[in-house]
């Protein structure tokens, strides 16, 4: 897991730091840099600055930033993927374990707040040209994977429509949060959290007064 940066004044690695520590540092300061000023704008010397450390120092263990990059992916799909499985696990039915999803999203966003930004710089990227491979969208599939277990679930206790099939309804919830991760970097916390709140209530089917709408 990405970890927070210990902005030490003096460069290279700190005394006492191991080689695992000195990795995340550099790791947590692609992501911030790449978030702040996009990749092609994020350089060498500015994440070994974020970082702590000398440009030596992070070629020590990444030899480009094609693979700083690559490896920063990586790391926030490790970060991400865990935490929102153990919160699907949590749940009961669907519609408690899709909740539990947008809760969770909302603390990633809250303890990462850079992750929706990096994430968003990545994409704008063309994935050939970062060298990125398979590993650009494994996090995606994961994610979706994960929600499609939810979605077989509910499609067996019945909880999807008849006309509703489990591919449909997996890409449906996919976009809600991919959505939501995307508003949260031009969203304040309070306007994020009141939205999320708004779209619980939607996947709940608690949005509309339907009374109303039916009369």
């Amino acid at each position: 897991m990405i970890g927070s940066v210990n902005r030490a004044t003096s460069p290279g690695r700190p005394v006492g730091a191991s080689g695992e520590e000195t990795r995340r540092r550099i790791i947590d300061a692609t992501c911030r840099c790449v978030a702040d000023v996009g990749y092609s704008q994020a350089t060498i010397r500015e994440i070994a600055r974020m970082a702590q450390v000398t440009s030596a120092t992070l070629y020590h263990y990444f030899p480009n930033k094609a693979e700083l990059i690559k490896a920063a992916v990586a790391e926030m799909s490790a970060m991400v993927l865990p935490r929102l499985t153990d919160a699907v696990d949590a749940g009961d039915g669907v519609l408690d374990k899709l909740t539990a999803i947008l809760d969770e999203c909302e603390r990633i966003n809250r303890d990462y707040p850079y992750a929706a930004a990096f994430e968003r710089a990545i994409r704008a990227e063309n994935a050939r040209e970062l060298h990125l491979g398979d590993s650009a969208e494994t996090g995606f599939a994961d994610l979706r994977a994960l929600i499609a277990g939810v979605m077989r679930q509910g499609k067996r206790d019945g909880a999807l429509g008849p006309d509703v099939d489990v591919h449909s309804a997996s890409n449906a919830v996919l976009t809600l949060i991919r959505g939501m991760n995307e508003f949260t970097t031009m969203a304040s916390a309070s306007e994020y959290h009141s939205t999320l709140r708004a779209l619980k209530a939607l996947v709940r089917g608690a949005m509309f007064d339907y009374r109303k709408l039916t009369s």
